[in-house]
């Protein structure tokens, strides 16, 4: 299961690098935003920043709702780096830039996904990523993970190689139980990630046996 981290901010994004177990970074306007990242050349700069820091994808989003200017705000983005992976909307024109970036040879994110359908339809077009957002579906009553699972029901039934990006976790379980049910990525808070570190028994017996330690010296 790949770890992607969902931010813009970059000491974040280092921590979780220097930790050794981060697959990439998600991104989107609202994040940055949130980092008072904005304006287009401010943007395009700070994901040139996060590509200098990971290793692995980055999802960069499109603003455009239309197909032709998904296209023209796609290809740019994919030549900022190697890294970058297209984010694109779960809408009609969005399904047909993906189906135009797959032709091209370029990776992308079909984002906003929340239904089966939705996701049956971005690895028909050839979606390198589908990322269905458990968090909100939870928001609203409905069962973010059992989405997951279906998805991944689906997608090994016809041998989709999409990958399925389970996107709006909220929190350590949310991490947990996407890796039981088949998540190929989970995309979260730092905190999400670190949370897996803690149980109060390994906290314990660190310092019993530390205690012990100091005993003998």
């Amino acid at each position: 299961m790949k770890f992607f981290i969902d931010t813009a901010n970059l000491d974040q994004i280092k921590e979780a690098q220097d930790l050794g177990v981060l697959d990439g970074v998600t991104t989107n306007p609202s994040l940055m935003a949130k980092e008072g990242i904005t304006g287009r050349e401010n943007i395009l700069e700070h994901y040139k920043k996060i590509c200098d820091i990971v290793t692995g994808d980055v999802s960069a989003e499109v603003i455009a709702t239309d197909y032709e200017g998904m296209i023209k705000e796609g290809e740019e983005l994919a030549k900022l780096h190697e890294q970058i992976i297209v984010k694109i909307p779960m809408i009609k024109d969005g399904i047909k830039a993906i189906k135009y970036f797959s032709d091209k040879g370029i990776k992308t994110n079909c984002t906003l996904v929340f239904s089966v359908g939705q996701a049956l339809l971005a690895a028909k077009a050839g979606a390198t990523y589908v990322s269905p957002f458990i968090g909100r579906l939870d928001d609203i009553s409905t069962d973010g993970l059992n989405l997951i699972a279906e998805i991944r029901m689906v997608y090994d039934n016809y041998a989709f190689e999409t990958e399925i990006l389970a996107a709006s976790v909220r929190h350590t379980m949310h991490v947990i139980d996407c890796a039981k049910i088949g998540a190929d990525v989970m995309t979260g808070p730092l905190s999400s990630i670190e949370g897996l570190l803690k149980h109060p028994l390994t906290d314990i017996g660190l310092e019993k046996f530390l205690a012990d330690y100091k005993k003998g010296n």
